[in-house]
């Protein structure tokens, strides 16, 4: 039988393995959905490429991260560290210099023969071919996401990286036609390859795990739940608004649950959403529990009445599809990435419609048998998303790519 999985390079008459390089630099973040895009992918790799070499290219930074290695085939995949050369210039200069420098000079000592960067940065001068994985235009969509002339720069700088790549992965079609749109690539170089989640995001029913993960985030028996950053296009403040304009007795009976980590507070793209809270009077009501830890997710998603996500714009959204996954009843926004994760199994708002997300959220919460159906059907749809077919297609981009 010939090998289907194998990318092949011509060396003289004989051929040999392809040697990818991965900047793994989100391996320092492994709680963001970059990181989680990166490890499962590679995990995915592992599990269905038995021929070609990974590897990992990595910098050492001055900062201190806790890294993440998943665990992987010694012998196909290989770890490679290197310390930045601009330390102490701050850490945006440092991971600017990684990008465009250091990530080069270390994957041309390793001999690759594609890189791949698998976030919106790539190099813009590079001797092997380029897969770059754009998860969202953003800075394009949503203006105010570039607001100041650094960031200006490195937006422009990025992007004309991806227009010299040989390969760009979209993970979704809203992203794609984004990326199409804003950036002038044409569609033929553009593959789409939707996300997934970990096998570790399914319903779980033991009553007293799921009283456990609630105690510990001083959580109650009911409750909608948000999951996700609070950046501005995040839409929490409206989420906020919008339960405090459900009847007293309904906010009496469930709490929202405001889940992630607080950070950058102050910041103009990042504003407080705790003194709105207090303003309405809603500190009983709301609960906001900082960090979750991974293996609390699922407990998290699988206990909620109803998962909200009313963001502006996704180019994908996996809090969703983890709440699927989970068998959560959602509701989410009808726009951007959102409605192709999903498809029929949720309610799909306008995310600057307050009436329609309150009244949304009300008719959900007195009809437990719509929000059974919906669950369901939603664990059933989340199935379809796997990563061991976003590695199979990947894997098919570095096999028309080393042609």
């Amino acid at each position: 039988m010939p090998r289907t999985n194998a990318a092949y390079v011509v060396m003289g008459s004989r051929q040999r393995p392809v040697r990818i390089g991965i900047n793994s630099f989100f391996l320092q973040k492994p709680a963001t959905g970059t990181g989680q895009y990166l490890i499962n992918l590679l995990k995915g790799l592992d599990e269905v490429d038995r021929d070609n070499d990974y590897v990992l290219l990595s910098p050492r930074l001055r900062h201190a991260y806790s890294v993440y290695w998943p665990e992987l085939s010694e012998r196909r995949f290989q770890n490679v560290e290197v310390a930045t050369k601009l330390a102490r210039a701050g850490e945006n200069l440092e991971k600017l210099w990684w990008e465009q420098v250091g990530l080069v000079q270390l994957a041309r000592s390793e001999s690759v023969d594609i890189l791949h960067c698998p976030y919106f940065a790539g190099p813009i001068v590079s001797p092997f071919p380029r897969v770059i994985t754009i998860h969202d235009v953003i800075p394009y969509v949503l203006p105010e996401y570039a607001w100041r002339k650094i960031s200006h720069l490195y937006v422009w700088l990025v992007s004309l990286a991806a227009k010299r790549a040989d390969a760009i992965i979209a993970v979704s079609e809203c992203s794609r036609r984004d990326i199409e749109r804003t950036l002038r690539i044409p569609a033929e170089r553009i593959h789409v390859i939707l996300n997934a989640v970990d096998e570790s995001f399914k319903p779980l029913t033991d009553s007293w795990h799921l009283a456990a993960v609630r105690e510990r985030y001083s959580i109650g028996e009911r409750y909608l739940l948000y999951f996700g950053g609070f950046d501005l296009r995040k839409n929490v403040p409206r989420l906020i608004r919008t339960y405090a304009a459900l009847p007293s007795e309904l906010r009496q009976e469930y709490q929202l649950v405001i889940a992630g980590r607080l950070h950058l507070l102050g910041h103009p793209l990042y504003p407080d959403p705790r003194p709105l809270v207090r303003e309405l009077g809603l500190e009983d009501q709301v609960v906001f529990t900082g960090q979750i830890r991974e293996q609390d997710k699922a407990p998290l998603y699988s206990g909620c009445t109803i998962f909200v996500f009313p963001s502006l714009y996704e180019g994908f959204g996996l809090p969703v599809l983890e709440a699927m996954a989970c068998g959560a009843a959602v509701i989410t926004s009808n726009v951007s990435a959102l409605p192709e994760v999903v498809g029929d199994t949720g309610v799909l708002v306008d995310p600057k419609d307050d009436r329609a997300l309150t009244e949304a959220m009300a008719a959900l919460l007195a009809n437990p048998a719509r929000r059974a159906e919906l669950g369901r059907r939603a664990r059933e749809r989340s199935q379809q998303f796997t990563w061991r077919q976003v590695a199979e297609k990947t894997l098919a981009v570095y096999r028309e790519i080393a042609r």
